[in-house]
């Protein structure tokens, strides 16, 4: 295996990092809230406009209801899962797994996967999504499927390279 063709082409390099600490309030806070004042918040730490299409990832923080997508897969990406805090329920296409603290697991092209915290208590975890894909919108308009006919659900999924089994 060798690096991949160069990019860039400066001679000195430039500025042109992003940071985002870690007390940044989230994008977008999925609802309905519990009771209890948790839900499910995203922080979109890099999406495929700020990568240029390279990656996109992504910080999960479930609250402790019950939450997560059933078994799917993608056809234009891959998707990997880093556990930050909690327990996260892991679907490996085979089996579920208790992920805890520093687990991992990456989901080639095509792989059959599923997430869900189950514990009852609040869990986080970093997504990373390659290629990027434009993902807000999909967390976004998820919490807009009640409202969608069937046929308007299924292109909704279809469009957003969500295909569940």
């Amino acid at each position: 295996m060798s690096y991949p063709d160069p990019r860039y082409f400066g001679e000195h390099g430039e500025i042109s990092a992003t940071f985002r600490p870690a007390t940044a309030a989230p994008d977008f806070v999925a609802k309905p809230v519990t009771s209890d004042g948790q839900g499910t918040t995203y922080h979109y730490l890099s999406t495929t406009a700020s990568t240029g299409g390279e990656y996109g990832l992504y910080r999960v923080d479930m609250g402790p209801e019950a939450a997560g997508p059933s078994t799917h897969f993608h056809k234009a990406m891959s998707e990997a899962f880093f556990v930050l805090s909690g327990t996260m329920r892991l679907f490996d296409g085979e089996r579920w797994i208790d992920a805890t603290s520093g687990d991992y697991l990456y989901v080639p092209v095509g792989g059959l996967h599923a997430f869900r915290n189950e514990s009852g208590e609040p869990a986080s975890m970093l997504m990373l999504f390659a290629p990027g894909a434009p993902r807000e919108e999909y967390f976004e308009g998820i919490t807009e499927l009640g409202d969608l006919t069937d046929e308007e659900r299924a292109e909704f999924f279809v469009r957003h390279d969500s295909f569940f089994v």
